[in-house]
């Protein structure tokens, strides 16, 4: 992972899908000032999480092309995913 410091286009670019990085926006531009830096540090979370998913999936999918398993231990989550993927949709994401 990058060394560089964490910013609103890193964020934006790190959240990858289109209506997640829009919704960072709105909610940073909508922030009062006194509430940005818990709003930037919460979506810096989401950002860092997704990257470090990403990368995880990734290797996941590289050792099972090489008909290997993962080097690391991971349970199917699909279903509590598409769960939790219902939840937000139908209420919003906290």
């Amino acid at each position: 992972m990058s060394q560089e410091p964490w910013t609103i286009e890193r964020i934006r670019d790190a959240l990858g899908n289109p209506a997640l990085a829009q919704r960072f926006l709105l909610e940073i531009n909508r922030a009062p000032a006194h509430q940005l830096l818990n709003v930037f540090a919460r979506w810096e979370r989401i950002a860092k999480d997704t990257l470090s998913a990403v990368e995880r999936g990734r290797s996941i999918a590289a050792a099972e092309a090489c008909g290997e398993r993962p080097a690391e231990e991971w349970t199917d989550a699909t279903d509590r995913v598409l769960t939790e993927a219902e939840r937000i949709r139908t209420r919003g994401a906290a």
